[in-house]
């Protein structure tokens, strides 16, 4: 089984991220090149091998226009100043601090925000704004994102990694997720950032993804709005329930977009998994420390028996005595098509005597409201009950199979010392169809071919 292991000695950003995987991958100038015709122009990706305290990597920077965004770390003494005082602080991890007030720096340890803006998000928020673009919410980036020629799945992760951004800034700022504003080079800086790391991801198609404890830096940080400490008050609520550390190094390390990254791709958090290591990858900050400034990727086979991952997911309710079945079935078609989970209904009994349906809809633990209005929009139902559960889940990873009667999809899952193999139902019926036969016989035609 595919493992990904991602150490985060020294924090993690946007663009760390993305330098760090495209090391595991052929050919990094076609994936760019590639990237790059995404966004006709409007921003622009490089790449180039850097070296950090004798090590080499890639570093990776975006460019959009001739803007600048800094954000620069604070020095306000203290017994571990002096460890950057050399370096300016300007601690290579060009984050974005997303601030939802205008301009949603992302706070994405975008280091690729070097955008030749300079985006020193060394770490000292000022980002210095020299373009006035009009915000956008987190509507615009979801249509931003649809327009772009990229897969569903990788649509679905950037859209699901910017509302975890979105949700914290929010709980940072006291305001609603509608209410948060990105800043439009900042919105692109992060998009840039995002999209590629899913990119990248859905090339790789890791089948476990292990992150270590994530160092998460000291002091303070500069922004829009004033002197903040390490880590920006976004960081640390995305980042509830993951382990992380301080250490002695003076500057924001892991920023808001790495955070979220990192929290919606990880399967487990903790120490390298035994493993039978293929490649490795080193993702470059953009500035020194006394340690090398870098973001580790391990690539290779898992070894031993993997354990079932672990995590959050909502679940939502709601009991329906008054729509008919087609509008039952029209409702939770639209609640999976939005994202959900899974959604399911259960017959009951009600109130008065009468017969009604249970539906239950299992969704992200940031999403619990959007699905609740959802709920609203397309039932009937006076009210929703809301409650969030811990869940075991087995590994998984999809393979395509070239069969003689054409192509399939075979989710594989395993963990917990099992492993299972199911043909996808879409392309079982497909070939069926194709090939004039019943469901059940193509489905053991295609297992004898797939086994």
């Amino acid at each position: 089984m595919k493992t990904l292991y991602v150490e985060c000695a020294m924090g993690a950003a946007g663009d760390m991220l993305m330098a760090a995987l495209c090391e595991l991958i052929e050919d990094k100038e076609t994936f760019f090149k590639q990237l790059n015709e995404l966004f006709c122009g409007s921003a622009r990706m490089e790449w180039q091998p850097a070296q950090k305290c004798g090590i080499g990597g890639t570093s990776v920077s975006v460019k959009i226009g001739d803007s600048a965004e800094e954000s620069l770390d604070v020095d306000m003494g203290g017994p571990a100043a002096s460890h950057n005082h050399d370096h300016d602080h300007d601690h290579g991890h060009e984050h974005d601090h997303n601030h939802n007030h205008e301009h949603h720096h992302d706070h994405h340890q975008h280091h690729h925000h070097h955008h030749d803006h300079d985006h020193h998000h060394g770490h000292e928020h000022s980002h210095h704004h020299e373009h006035s673009h009009a915000p956008v919410n987190l509507d615009s980036i979801a249509d931003s994102l649809q327009k772009l020629k990229l897969s569903e799945t990788v649509k679905t992760d950037a859209l699901a990694i910017y509302r975890l951004i979105a949700a914290a800034e929010a709980r940072a700022h006291g305001t609603a997720v509608s209410d948060v504003h990105f800043h439009e080079v900042g919105r692109l800086d992060a998009i840039v950032d995002i999209v590629g790391v899913c990119c990248l991801m859905e090339m790789l198609s890791p089948a476990n993804i292990v992150v270590s404890p994530i160092h998460v830096g000291s002091g303070h940080v500069r922004c829009s709005h004033g002197i903040l400490p390490v880590p920006a008050p976004a960081t640390a609520h995305i980042l509830q329930g993951v382990p992380t550390y301080g250490g002695q190094i003076r500057g924001e390390l892991c920023t808001p977009t790495g955070a979220a990254i990192l929290k919606y791709f990880a399967q487990s958090f903790g120490p390298m998994p035994a493993m039978i290591v293929e490649k490795t990858g080193y993702g470059m900050g953009k500035k020194d420390f006394p340690a090398a400034n870098c973001l580790r990727v391990f690539w290779g086979e898992g070894y031993g028996q993997a354990a079932p991952a672990r995590e959050e997911v909502a679940e939502l309710k709601c009991n329906i005595d008054d729509m008919s079945a087609e509008a039952l079935a029209f409702a939770c078609e639209m609640l999976l098509s939005a994202g959900a989970k899974d959604v399911f209904t259960v017959a009951c009994g009600m109130k008065k005597g009468r017969p009604g349906t249970l539906i239950t809809l299992l969704c992200d633990v940031d999403r619990v409201n959007e699905f609740a209005q959802l709920l609203f929009k397309y039932t009937s139902s006076l009210g929703v009950r809301t409650c969030v559960h811990e869940r075991y889940v087995l590994q998984r990873e999809i393979k395509t199979l070239d069969t003689p009667y054409g192509t399939v999809r075979v989710k594989i899952s395993g963990g917990a010392g099992q492993e299972k193999a199911k043909i996808e139902y879409e392309d079982i019926a497909a070939l069926a169809k194709n090939n004039n036969c019943s469901f059940v016989e193509m489905e053991a035609k295609l297992t004898e071919e797939c086994t």
